[in-house]
């Protein structure tokens, strides 16, 4: 075959084409279980930290430690244990399978419930973990991040300076979700409210609407008497 022909060069580059493919495809495929489980491994270090426990070397072996299980509310405010693989998009579980995820877990003999929450910030998504005590109503710890946020304002919701001023709040106001962020400097309800971030308004009211869509979709759970 004439090397300098059109022909060579079109059916040379097809095949090195099709190598390539075939080798991403197989590297693909190969890295597809390995990225799976640090998904899987990033989200329970994401709800332990929900539950101050945090720079963990064992994730795994913390999260079987202090998660009891994974169970998911009914329409009645049960719980019922999820008998699914572990989830890391809760997002879209709830609003395409309509599976609200609850972790009940156990901290010092103490028994805490952990609900992921996510929305949208100024340029992009957010999301995170509020952890409450056994009462369902005060808050044991949260744990915030962010896709996109900016620097210094927005992307501070995942600092402990922020993230410190939820532990003691109260949930609930009645059977209303009423915690809470607010303008910075405008707290009035120090039961219900945290500080906003300075610079960093509309982030901080894309936590607010978080806190608020995501936790009220459990009011029939945090409301629910357990003697029932």
């Amino acid at each position: 075959m004439n090397t300098n022909s059109n022909s060579y060069t079109i059916i040379y580059a097809s095949i090195l084409v099709v190598i390539v493919a075939f080798l991403l495809a197989f590297v693909n495929s190969s890295l597809r279980d390995k990225q799976s489980k640090n998904i899987e491994l990033d989200t329970k270090k994401q709800i332990l930290s929900a539950l101050n426990v945090k720079n963990v070397a064992d994730a795994e072996a913390e999260y079987n430690k202090y998660v009891k299980a994974d169970m998911l509310m009914q329409a009645d405010g049960s719980l019922t244990e999820n008998d699914g693989a572990f989830a890391t998009a809760y997002e879209k579980e709830a609003k395409e399978q309509g599976r609200l995820h609850v972790f009940v877990c156990d901290v010092n003999g103490e028994t805490k419930y952990v609900f992921p929450v996510y929305g949208a910030g100024l340029w992009g998504a957010i999301w995170g973990y509020v952890a409450l005590d056994s009462d369902k109503d005060t808050v044991y710890g949260v744990y915030f991040s962010h896709a996109s946020e900016t620097p210094g304002l927005g992307a501070e919701i995942t600092s402990d300076h922020f993230q410190g001023q939820f532990p003691g709040k109260k949930t609930m106001d009645g059977a209303e979700v009423a915690l809470t962020v607010v303008k910075n400097g405008k707290v009035s309800d120090t039961t219900h409210q945290v500080d906003g971030i300075s610079g960093g308004t509309i982030t901080s009211t894309g936590v607010a609407a978080m806190l608020k869509d995501c936790l009220s979709a459990y009011t029939e759970f945090l409301t629910k008497n357990e003697e029932e």
